[in-house]
Formats: C-alpha cells, structure tokens, sequence
C-alpha cells in the first residue's frame, strides 16, 4: 500500500548549496530535495562542515540543513559525517524515509532500519573500481556492496550499467531513475569574463573534482600539444590536499587557467559560453555535468565510456578514454569543425529536453519512497 511521505532526510552529499570540493550528488541534491519540499513534505539534508568554514545555512529552498563538523582527510570525512548524521536521525527523529547517497553508506542503513526507518540507497556506480580511492577504501566499498544490495528498502542507480552488473552479483532488481537536465536561461553578465581574462567562446571548459576518475591527467597534455589562441579552463579542485592535483597544476602552458571553485551564475555562464565542454572521465555514472551542458546547448567533447555514450547518443564528439594522442586530434577536430560540433550542441539541446528532466525525476523518487 502507498505510505504518504512525511519527512525525509538525506546524507552522503557534501554540501547544499554546492561548496568547494562538491561533485555530482550534490548538483542532485540541489534539484531533486527542493521539488520534494514543494510537495508539503519535511526534507532535511545533512552538510558536510570543515573546520576552516565557520558560516552556514540553516535553509536552502525549503529544504532543512544540519551542519555536521567532520575532518577533511580523503574517505574518513564520509564516515565520520554519516556517523554523525545517523545518529542525529535517530537521536532526534528527524525523519521516517532516510535516502543515502554512496553504497559506501550503506552500512549505516542497518542501524537506520534498526531504529525503524525505511531506507534508500543512492549507488551511482562500482565505487570500488575508482582510481581515487586507496586499497583499503576499495575493499570497504566491496564489501558495502553487498549490504548495499541486501539492507536497504531500494536502492536507485542513475548508471544503468551499474544497476545491469549489481542485477546479476546479486540476483535481484533494482530501481533505474537518471538524473535529470534542465534548459536554464543564464544571464550575459561578463563579470567573471573579466576576471579571468578571456572571452566568451574562447575556451574550452571542464568543471570537475581533480581526481584521477575525471581524466584531466589527458586533458592537459593533449592541450598543450595543440597550436591555439584559445584558452583551457580548469575550474574546481582536489576534495582534499593531494599530489595528483599539485602535478595537474606544474603545466607550464600560460593557456590553461585554474581558477578554483566556481559556482551558481558565473559556472553556467562558463558553461554556456564555452567554444566546447570537455570530459574526460575514466569513470562516470549518469553525469549530471554532462546533463547540464546538453541542457545549455553547449558543445561537448567527452570519453567514449558507455556511460557518457547512453547519456548523449550521438550527439557529441568522442575520443578514446585514456587515449592523449585521440584526445589531442580530437580537439584540433573541434578548433575545425565549428559547425560539426555546434550542430551537435542543437542536437544535445533537444536529447536532453525529450529525454531527462528534473520534474519526471523527483515524482519517479517520489513514487519509489511512498510505495517502497
């Protein structure tokens, strides 16, 4: 029988509204979370807090924050913060449904059931096949599979791959729901142009995590072999102090900028005015960076990953995940090509509109918290 949702709470994200170090989970928490309070339903979502940020807030579009203090050292700020936010749910019962994002949270769904909630989990992808994480996180988010796939009252993948694997390690179904892409009307400040020193459409662009996942490792090479005027923008960073970021920023090549972390208005004002977005990534889910340029029209240039390859058909240029020397023929492609790559970007536009939306999004979450 249907339950009416109630309150929900919500934990394994970084931050709402997205602040440094933030990925994907928390680009979804931003638009599923908001469009559930909408619905007259309670919503809280748990932030990660690092001892240096000493403001926050406490309301995000209805949604509800708690502002959990972890430490900022790779994998054990997640366990600490989702010890802390487990505790809290049940300490102050702050919610009936509880929805985790990462199977490496999982755990923490036995003690939530426990104490009588029902629980979902977010997996996005086979976490322990990730570059980024050490050998001993690997073996932990093994074994979290397994109660990823046996605890909790559903568990949702946005990576249809991912959930075809889980179906068959564990003979069981899983919910299948994409993240969604929105058509967004950014506005023509020039502001962060400025900043930067360039021009619209006289960069390409990646906006990411500098983790070895992401593939930037290709990225900066290819480019520094090409002969160009344009500019390659790196935004964002290392989620924590790491060798692999200080080795992406020793290029010597004046053209790549690292401008930090940069959010809301000025990055959608990036993303739309890039000559062309690029992501390299060895590993993805459903990207939701990916959603988001095809939403803005923006051309794109990713790796061939069958991920990114259900995400965008055959409306972006691809090259050889891992492969610099593709990489590299792949952007002198885009630099002659303009009206190849901008037709796609048309193309893209229209797939995402007819295909992924945030509205379907939330009422497919909706209808799998109240019906189980």
């Amino acid at each position: 029988m249907p339950t009416k949702l109630k309150r929900l709470a919500a934990f394994g994200i970084r931050s709402m509204p997205p602040d440094d170090g933030s990925a994907g989970a928390d680009k979804f928490a931003m638009e599923l979370y908001p469009r559930i309070a909408q619905k007259d339903i309670s919503v809280t979502v748990y932030n990660r807090v690092y001892a240096k940020k000493n403001v926050y807030q406490d309301k995000f579009k209805g949604v509800q924050l708690v502002n959990l203090k972890t430490v900022k050292f790779n994998g054990f700020d997640t366990v600490i913060h989702s010890l802390k936010a487990t505790y809290h749910i049940i300490r102050h019962n702050t919610a009936d449904i509880v929805h985790i994002h990462n199977g490496g949270n999982s755990i923490w769904g036995i003690f939530l059931k426990l104490a009588g909630k029902r629980v979902y989990v977010s997996q996005d992808g086979v976490d322990w096949q990730r570059e980024k994480w050490p050998w001993y996180a690997k073996i932990f988010l093994f074994i979290s599979s397994y109660i990823t796939a046996m605890v909790p009252d559903g568990v949702i993948f946005d990576n249809i791959f991912a959930k075809e694997y889980f179906e068959v390690k564990f003979n069981k179904s899983f919910q299948f729901i994409p993240y969604g892409s929105e058509s967004t009307i950014v506005t023509n400040g020039m502001e962060i142009f400025h900043k930067l020193g360039i021009e619209p459409g006289s960069y390409f662009l990646f906006v990411g995590r500098f983790i070895p996942d992401k593939g930037i490792q290709y990225l900066v090479p290819a480019f520094e072999r090409i002969n160009t005027n344009k500019k390659l923008v790196l935004v964002g960073g290392a989620p924590n102090p790491s060798d692999f970021e200080l080795k992406i920023k020793k290029t010597s090549d004046k053209r790549i900028l690292f401008p930090g972390y940069i959010y809301g208005e000025e990055v959608l004002q990036l993303m739309k005015n890039a000559y062309t977005y690029i992501q390299p990534s060895d590993v993805e889910g459903l990207s939701p960076v990916i959603l988001t340029i095809m939403g803005l029209g923006t051309p794109l240039l990713c790796s061939n990953i069958r991920e990114n390859q259900y995400v965008v058909g055959d409306t972006a240029l691809m090259f050889q995940k891992g492969n610099i020397d593709d990489l590299e023929d792949k952007l002198k492609y885009c630099l002659d090509n303009m009206d190849v790559i901008n037709e796609n970007a048309e193309n893209a536009f229209e797939r995402a509109n007819t295909l992924f939306n945030w509205d379907k999004v939330t009422a497919q979450h909706l209808e799998l918290f109240q019906t189980g």
